[in-house]
């Protein structure tokens, strides 16, 4: 489904050359669960970014169903981000100003498109366990509690792919458990997954582990 080929990123501080990826080839097939492991600095969010077409790699190719994500024009590449891609990230990345339901519902502004899917969007937000909290502001809900509607937001428009930016790592045990449910019944419907981690209970569930070092 998805693969890079020799992909590097180098970063450019202080007439430094930082290599965050070096010659990097990876695939994933459609309906894998992978789960790329690592320590802090060893690449792992850069490769997940430059994956879902949001970080341009100084060289390589990335491929999305046969595509070149990155020989198309900016708004065809987030049109195809947004159609095929949905991220989980360890921060969440909800807005502020937007309810819950709101914020589920924007995963749909794309191209200018208007919010859709209301009752998509509060069937999910059922289904996580928040369907009481449609109207609060992402400021009254625990760590948890946005994971989860950042998980909702991501199967908003049924992705065929989900990259998650260690979804765990700022929640309980509990929460985290949840989480990683999610993920497991989505790839168990047919969905493909990229989980980054440098934590072994999150990629105890996928089919294939890739460790990444930091030279």
């Amino acid at each position: 489904m998805i693969r890079l080929t020799d992909v590097s990123k180098v970063y450019r501080k202080s007439g430094r050359e930082i290599w965050a990826l070096d010659g990097l080839s990876l695939s994933v097939s459609r309906g894998e669960f992978v789960a790329v492991r690592g320590a802090s600095g060893s690449g792992k969010t850069t490769l997940l970014l430059t994956m879902g077409g949001m970080i341009r790699p100084t060289a390589g190719q990335v491929l999305l169903d046969g595509e070149d994500l990155y020989s198309l024009p900016a708004r065809r590449r987030a049109r195809l981000r947004g159609e095929k891609i949905g991220f989980v990230f360890q921060m969440f990345h909800l807005l502020g100003y937007l309810s819950v339901l709101e914020n589920v519902r924007s995963a749909c502004l794309v191209g200018g498109r208007r919010p859709g899917g209301k009752d998509r969007a509060v069937e999910l937000l059922e289904h996580v366990g928040l369907g009481d909290r449609l109207a609060h502001r992402p400021g009254e809900l625990s760590a948890g509690e946005k994971q989860r509607v950042a998980m909702a937001r991501a199967l908003m428009r049924r992705p065929e792919l989900i990259l998650a930016d260690e979804p765990t790592g700022n929640l309980d045990p509990d929460s985290a458990s949840a989480v990683m449910s999610y993920l497991g019944e989505y790839h168990r419907d047919g969905g493909t997954v990229l989980l980054v981690t440098h934590e072994s209970v999150a990629a105890d569930h996928a089919q294939r582990v890739v460790e990444m070092t930091k030279d």
